[in-house]
């Protein structure tokens, strides 16, 4: 099975995007076809021995669309939602200021003879005294502007004749019409003058430039909708300065093993390791961290970084595709281009909905034909149920709203790997949390220092100094913790005691650290500390024992620590209404102590990692939405059999590939926002569906004149382009809404 993406062009409603997924799915191997309207990629997976790319791509070329293979995101140029430069953009703006002018004379000459004070006219075009001119002047100013749209009219035309009518097909029709109509009226006007009544220029061609100006307002609505991916790769710099050298060469040139040098106020060309020198990093954009964070030899650092202030060395370890940075890219990308569940609704209906609008247009024109109106009264009808009826709000509902929703999750810290992964989540009931490294740092602290005889401060540059030999996880913790203090002896002899501590000389006298066996095994009587020794193991920690010529000195707890803001994030969560689980392989003891410190809602403890995910499967089997939330490589089945798999951004490359959603800050209290993002998101694509299927709802039959008996309202095709383009700009300017919340 094979997967590929392509980029489509000449899709301007749900229902072009709908034709597209229609043709390449009758294709015999396809499994899976769908397309994304605002950003305009095919997402196709198929059997590569049923069907070749070229046989897709012949397929949409001839459903009347362009395609393309698609450009990954790293590859392309950053382009700004204010820069016109792009020449789409810019024709487009031309096209649209052209026809608007035009358009606001011919509505002078032929609007402003309706008035109860006409606007002034030069007398060789009056309407009573000249109507063939009248005509000819407005024939004139029309002529231009279909000029200008021609592009719609066009394309809607060529979508008729391939069978898969859109909007642009409704917009032609109904433009075309109404100027045909006018067309022969022109032509009788010199036998009937009373006809000069009965002219629709203005309709042919106000139409059209409204429509223009909503989709030109609506594709500079979309272009801030995909500002996150915009803001990333403008964070890519363009050149990089070789250590050493000094030379300045392109970011594209590094390779890994290459060392860069980095001063304030740069960007970080690449992902790497600092090697010498150090510095404040603002990873912003990247994590969503508001603070810079210190770097220094042997800290990590992330290509598109800003380097605040120091001056140091980085020796390059990812870049290209591999790099932080366009991994974020992608996975956004992929986000904002994968339909969630809820858009299918929308799909469905857009794929019929300008057949049924063009037959509800015929129906509507021949009925009003049969109770007597003339065929003028009927072509309105006919041009204005077409027009307002364009399915771009229903279109537009779904992915603009993912693609806020997305970027405002990036720009946090959050990133979600698909609009499927963000439904669910709204849905999440349980969030099942990995203890190590997810609740806690993941790495032993000194949390206790219990002297007996000596000062405190004594005791732990004993033990610093003897622990300083070995590498042993507590040993390091011991000596991080005393790092602050300067001067700590040499050991002039070191002895490890497999399993139950060290023995060392230490300035000419013998020091033992470790367990309570490695000490009493030497004689030294442990009693006076044994209680304590023992609370703190029944909390989940490690008690370790120091001792110098046979005396005891006392001792230092070691534990794994609670990240600040767990007990916070756990809160959050049941504010939400949300059950906390605590997964882990640890102790009961252990697991419970932690557990009184977060507040959890229930405590699994003594679990293998093989287990993990059969837990989790029995909370969804009992009716629960599951999002676990882990980042080891020991958590990746459970990641994966979860309904929402949720990793630490620190957290294992497994983990991370296993997961829905990855918290690039590593901070728990992530979870909660990544809930409440969803939950804004959904609702907002309600929203947008509620309105975009209302408005249909209700314009359609206005359209086609059921209150014209009873009340006399009756829309002009002017009107209800007006309408349309307002309804595609609400949907767009409600999903811009999201960009305001505060997660």
């Amino acid at each position: 099975m094979r997967e590929e993406k392509y980029d489509i062009s000449g899709m301007h409603c749900a229902a072009c995007s709908a034709s597209v997924e229609k043709v390449t799915r009758r294709l015999p191997g396809v499994t899976r076809s769908d397309v994304n309207l605002t950003t305009g990629v095919l997402d196709i997976a198929y059997d590569e021995n049923l069907v070749a790319p070229e046989q897709i791509c012949s397929k949409v070329e001839k459903a009347g669309f362009g395609i393309a293979a698609h450009a990954a995101p790293a590859s392309k140029a950053p382009v700004r939602p204010e820069d016109e430069g792009d020449g789409a953009y810019r024709t487009q703006k031309r096209n649209l200021i052209g026809a608007a002018v035009f358009s606001a004379v011919l509505l002078y000459i032929s609007m402003g003879q309706m008035l109860s004070r006409p606007l002034p006219l030069p007398g060789l075009f009056s309407m009573e005294t000249h109507p063939v001119n009248f005509a000819l002047a407005q024939l004139l100013m029309t002529i231009p502007v279909l000029f200008f749209g021609r592009d719609y009219l066009l394309r809607g035309i060529r979508a008729l004749a391939h069978r898969n009518p859109n909007m642009d097909t409704l917009v032609a029709i109904g433009s075309l019409c109404s100027f045909a109509y006018s067309l022969v009226m022109t032509f009788l006007l010199s036998d009937a003058p009373h006809h000069v009544h009965h002219l629709y220029y203005e309709s042919a061609a106000v139409v059209l430039t409204l429509i223009m100006l909503g989709k030109f307002m609506e594709a500079r609505s979309i272009r801030q909708t995909k500002g996150a991916i915009t803001k990333l790769m403008a964070l890519k710099p363009d050149t990089a300065i070789l250590a050493g050298s000094g030379r300045e060469v392109p970011t594209a040139s590094l390779k890994a093993g290459d060392v860069i040098l980095v001063k304030a106020g740069m960007k970080i060309a690449a992902d790497g390791v600092v090697r010498s020198g150090s510095g404040s990093v603002d990873e912003a954009m990247l994590t969503g961290e508001s603070l810079p964070v210190e770097k220094g030899p042997g800290d990590g650092v992330i290509g598109g970084s800003i380097s605040r202030d120091g001056l140091f060395q980085a020796e390059v370890t990812r870049v290209g595709e591999d790099s932080t940075l366009s991994q974020i890219i992608r996975f956004v990308e992929d986000a904002q281009g994968k339909k969630a569940p809820i858009a299918r609704v929308a799909d469905r209906v857009a794929g019929v909905f300008v057949p049924i609008v063009m037959a509800v247009a015929a129906a509507a024109a021949v009925l009003w034909l049969l109770l007597g109106q003339e065929l003028s009264f009927a072509l309105r009808i006919f041009t204005s149920v077409l027009v307002i009826a364009c399915p771009c709000a229903l279109g537009l509902a779904t992915p603009t709203a993912i693609m806020v929703g997305t970027g405002l999750g990036a720009s946090s810290g959050i990133l979600i790997r698909s609009g499927e992964a963000l439904e669910i989540t709204h849905k999440v009931t349980a969030v099942v949390l990995d203890k190590t490294g997810t609740v806690t740092e993941g790495r032993p602290a000194v949390t206790g220092i219990t002297p007996r005889g000596v000062s405190r401060e004594e005791l732990l540059r004993i033990a610093a100094a003897v622990e300083s030999g070995s590498q042993h996880p507590l040993a390091r913790a011991i000596v991080e913790y005393a790092r602050p203090a300067a001067g700590l002896p040499t050991p002039e002899k070191l002895e490890v005691l497999s399993g139950r501590g060290l023995r060392a000389v230490l300035e000419g006298r013998t020091v033992l650290a470790g367990s309570r066996r490695a000490l009493e095994e030497s004689g030294i009587d442990v009693s006076p500390l044994q209680a304590e020794a023992e609370q703190l193991a029944a909390q989940g920690q490690t008690p370790m024992y120091f001792a110098r010529d046979g005396v005891l000195l006392g001792l230092i707890s070691v534990a794994d620590r609670v990240k600040d803001g767990s007990a916070d994030a756990v809160a959050a969560l049941k504010k939400q209404g949300i059950r906390t689980v605590l997964l882990t392989g640890d102790s009961r003891a252990a697991a419970e102590h932690i557990a009184s410190q977060v507040a959890v809602d229930e405590v699994i403890a003594e679990v293998l990692p093989a287990d993990k995910a059969g837990v989790v499967q029995k909370l969804q089997r009992s009716g629960r939405t599951v999002m676990m939330v882990g980042d080891g490589i020991n958590d990746a089945p459970a990641l994966a059999q979860a309904d929402v798999g949720c990793a630490i951004g620190n957290g294992s490359d497994i983990a991370v590939e296993s997961a829905d959603l990855i918290l690039m800050r590593s901070d728990l209290r992530d979870v909660g926002r990544a809930i409440r993002l969803s939950r804004l998101t959904i609702r907002n694509i309600r929203q947008n569906l509620f309105w975009a299927f209302c408005y249909n709802t209700v314009c359609i039959p206005v359209a086609a004149g059921v209150l014209y008996p009873a009340f006399g309202i009756l829309l002009t095709p002017m009107i209800a382009g007006a309408a349309m383009s307002l309804s595609s700009l609400c949907v767009v300017g409600n999903a811009l809404r999201l960009r305001t919340k505060k997660l």
